[in-house]
C-alpha cells in the first residue's frame, strides 16, 4: 500500500503540471485582461504600457507561464489583483469560512442519506420509498437560488427565526457560548439549502447501489444459513454497497473547500464562492490560478482517498 500510495503521488506531478499550464491558457484566452474597463481612455500609450507592466500581463502568455511557475514553486502565488492582498491571505481568509459551511452540510447529509437509502432499497416499493423517492426528486431538481429565496422569505422575513445573511450579527460582541449560537443561526438557512442537494443525490445512490447488491447470489446464501435480516443487510449488503458511493466521497473533497458560489452569494456568506466570483468578473489571474490549482490538488487527493477506502471496504482490493 505505501509503494502504491507514494507512486500514485508523484504521478500526480506531471497532472499538475499538465492541468496548470491549461488553466493559465484558456484564463489568458478569455477576453479582456485585469485592466479592461479600469484603463482611463485619455491615458497616454506610455502609460498603459506602464500599467500593463506593472501587473505583469506586458509579456507573452507562455513567458507569463514560466514566471508563475518559477513564483509558485518558491511558494509566491502572486498578488491578487481584486482584494490588493497576496492569494495566499485572501484564500486563507474566506476558504475556512467554506469549509465550515460545507463540512457540515457533508456529515448532516451523509448521516441522514446512508440509512433512508438502505431502508428505500430494502422496502422498496413501500409509501416509505415513495415519499423519499419524491422528496430526492424534489431536492435535486429545486434550483439553490430559488429554495434559498424561499427559506430566507419565510423564515428570516415574515417569522424572523433565522438571520437573513451574514456569518455573525453585525456588531456583536458575542464571545463563548452565546458566538457559537450566533453562528449556528447564521449558518443554519445555507445549511439547508447545500444539505438538501447533497441528501438527494446521496439518498439515490445508496437506494441503487443496495437495490443491486441485495439481489446477489451470496445474500441469498446468507439469508439461507440463517443470518438475522440486520446482520445480512448491514455487515453483508451495506458494506459492498458502499463502494459507489465512495466514488462520490472522493469528489467531495474539493466541493468542501471550493464553496457554494450561488449559495454563499444569497445568504452573504464570506466564503471562497464569491471571491471566486470576484475573481472571474475583475479577470484576477493570480487569485484565479490560486484556487483552480487548490482544487486541482484536492481533486487528486479525493480520488487517492476514495481508492484508499475502497481497499479498506471492500477486502478484496489489493494495491500492490
Amino acid at each position: 500500500m505505501k509503494n502504491y500510495v507514494l507512486r500514485r503521488v508523484l504521478q500526480m506531478i506531471p497532472i499538475l503540471i499538465g492541468v496548470s499550464l491549461i488553466i493559465f491558457l484558456l484564463i489568458h484566452l478569455a477576453p479582456g485582461d485585469p485592466l479592461t474597463g479600469k484603463i482611463d481612455p485619455r491615458m497616454s500609450l506610455e502609460a498603459k504600457q506602464e500599467l500593463r507592466r506593472q501587473f505583469g500581463i506586458d509579456k507573452p502568455t507562455i513567458v507569463q507561464y514560466g514566471i508563475w511557475v518559477k513564483n509558485a514553486l518558491k511558494g509566491d502565488w502572486g498578488e491578487s489583483i481584486y482584494y490588493k492582498q497576496s492569494v495566499g491571505k485572501v484564500m486563507n481568509t474566506y476558504i475556512w469560512n467554506s469549509f465550515k459551511l460545507s463540512i457540515v452540510s457533508f456529515v448532516l447529509a451523509i448521516i441522514i442519506s446512508i440509512p433512508i437509502g438502505v431502508i428505500s432499497a430494502t422496502k422498496q416499493y413501500s409509501g416509505f420509498d415513495y415519499f423519499f423517492t419524491i422528496f430526492a426528486l424534489f431536492g435535486i431538481s429545486m434550483p439553490s437560488f430559488f429554495f434559498g429565496e424561499l427559506l430566507m422569505k419565510w423564515l428570516a422575513v415574515d417569522v424572523h427565526i433565522f438571520p437573513v445573511a451574514g456569518m455573525f450579527t453585525a456588531g456583536s460582541n458575542a464571545v463563548g457560548m452565546a458566538k457559537f449560537l450566533d453562528g449556528m443561526r447564521h449558518m443554519a438557512l445555507p445549511l439547508i439549502v447545500l444539505t438538501l442537494g447533497s441528501l438527494a443525490g446521496f439518498m439515490r445512490y445508496t437506494r441503487s447501489s443496495m437495490l443491486e447488491v441485495i439481489r446477489q447470489d451470496y445474500i441469498r446464501t446468507a439469508r439461507a444459513k440463517g443470518l438475522k435480516e440486520k446482520v445480512v443487510i448491514y455487515r453483508h449488503a451495506l458494506r459492498n454497497a458502499m463502494i459507489p458511493v465512495i466514488t462520490l466521497l472522493g469528489f467531495w473533497l474539493p466541493a468542501l473547500f471550493s464553496g457554494a458560489i450561488v449559495t454563499e452569494s444569497i445568504f452573504g456568506w464570506p466564503g471562497i464562492g464569491p471571491v471566486e466570483l470576484n475573481a472571474v468578473s475583475g479577470r484576477d489571474y493570480p487569485l484565479l490560478m490560486g484556487i483552480n490549482m487548490l482544487l486541482a490538488l484536492l481533486v487528486l487527493l479525493g480520488n487517492l482517498l476514495a481508492d484508499i477506502i475502497y481497499a479498506a471496504v471492500d477486502p478484496r482490493i489489493r494495491y500492490k
